[in-house]
């Protein structure tokens, strides 16, 4: 045991290697395609009624998913304790927990305000399929092709660029130069604090 033990994040878990705390792209793609999963049958059912009733409580789920994450640390949230047993025999491919967030506290905004449009402003039913919409299209870009728009954003809005992108998606000049090389990154997949 060190002297000077590391507090865990919040968000995410600190790998050697790496100077953020990093998580698991491949659980968070898991995770993402469960919501879809719920989300789209959701989505189909509020078409073939006219009725947004099916939408409320996926809508109050995906909301109190991102809630926990941000507030109580993604190892507590559902969606993500699933995911993560799905890919749990797949090698982790470490992705920077900022822009994770930054993803997340978009989803949980995007969300609020498709829920609130359902049930407080009584928006007609048009705008409530347009923000699930939009919101569905999100979690498919994620899960299917491991785009997180989310991400994306954050590296415009944010002072400090991304690192650890997958696919080298964000590679920026600091990122490059603190970036494992990719034989370190296959022989350190393993946390330092279990991530599991």
């Amino acid at each position: 045991m060190t002297a000077q033990k590391q507090a865990r994040p919040l968000l995410g878990t600190m790998v050697a290697g790496y100077d953020i705390p990093v998580i698991n792209e491949r659980a968070v793609r898991a995770g993402a395609g469960l919501l879809f999963l719920g989300g789209i049958i959701a989505y189909g059912i509020a078409i073939a009624t006219e009725s947004p009733q099916a939408l409320k409580p996926f809508g109050m789920y995906f909301i109190l998913d991102m809630m926990v994450r941000l507030i109580l640390g993604d190892r507590w949230s559902p969606t993500l304790a699933l995911g993560r047993l799905i890919v749990i025999r797949q090698k982790p491919e470490w992705v920077g927990a900022p822009q994770k967030e930054f993803a997340w506290w978009l989803g949980f905004a995007l969300a609020t305000v498709s829920c609130s449009t359902m049930g407080l402003f009584a928006a007609p039913f048009w705008v409530t399929l347009a923000l699930c919409g939009t919101c569905l299209v999100m979690l498919f870009l994620e899960t299917a092709f491991g785009i997180c728009v989310g991400c994306s954003l954050q590296k415009l809005f944010s002072k400090t660029p991304p690192q650890y992108c997958p696919g080298d998606s964000c590679e920026t000049d600091a990122a490059s130069a603190s970036a494992p090389s990719s034989t370190a990154t296959s022989a350190q997949s393993t946390p330092t604090s279990s991530a599991l």
